[in-house]
């Protein structure tokens, strides 16, 4: 038991800022995001026993793909719980530091607009763009778990993106040079 307390223990300081990246992008403040991350981390110590290895080589992908997934699910359940789906939080303008400090300085410049463009969006069209944009579900996967339709999911993300294209600054071949 104290060897199982201890590899907890690992894994969590160690995956604790990727748990907090995830659950920020769909909870919205950094207190929300934290509460959501640890429930996220109980999930995974129960379900760690379910948990295959098929390929040791490819252990850490595979664990860390198996988290996200759970992360995710923690957080939109975490939303709803705490009606988030509904309402609109506030962003602590300087949250998404707490969460990943890794980025160089222009990709924490971009992240942080990015956030807060993402911030901006409605509760139902920031989860829906989360799921499909940056977290690659499909739209029959995003319904089955915020239980609406395809067509609604489809519909919510077409709304974001035209949303987010407001802001975008582009130069002539199309590149992204910063937000507005």
């Amino acid at each position: 038991m104290a060897n199982e307390a201890v590899s907890q223990k690992i894994l969590y300081e160690q995956y604790l800022g990727y748990a907090m990246k995830i659950a920020f992008r769909y909870v919205g403040s950094y207190e929300n995001a934290a509460n959501a991350a640890n429930d996220a981390f109980i999930r995974i110590f129960k379900s760690i026993p379910k948990f295959e290895i098929r390929n040791a080589e490819d252990l850490e992908p595979m664990l860390i793909g198996w988290m996200r997934k759970i992360i995710i699910n923690v957080s939109i359940d975490y939303m709803k719980k705490e009606s988030l789906m509904t309402g609109h939080s506030s962003l602590n303008e300087n949250a998404w530091l707490k969460a990943d400090s890794s980025h160089d300085g222009d990709n924490q410049l971009m992240y942080k607009e990015l956030v807060g463009l993402i911030r901006k969006l409605s509760p139902a069209y920031r989860v829906v763009f989360n799921l499909h944009v940056i977290d690659g579900y499909s739209h029959q996967e995003i319904a089955r778990i915020l239980g609406i339709s395809a067509g609604t999911s489809k519909s919510n993300l077409s709304k974001a993106k035209t949303f987010l294209q407001k802001f975008l600054v582009k130069d002539q071949k199309g590149n992204i040079l910063c937000f507005t």
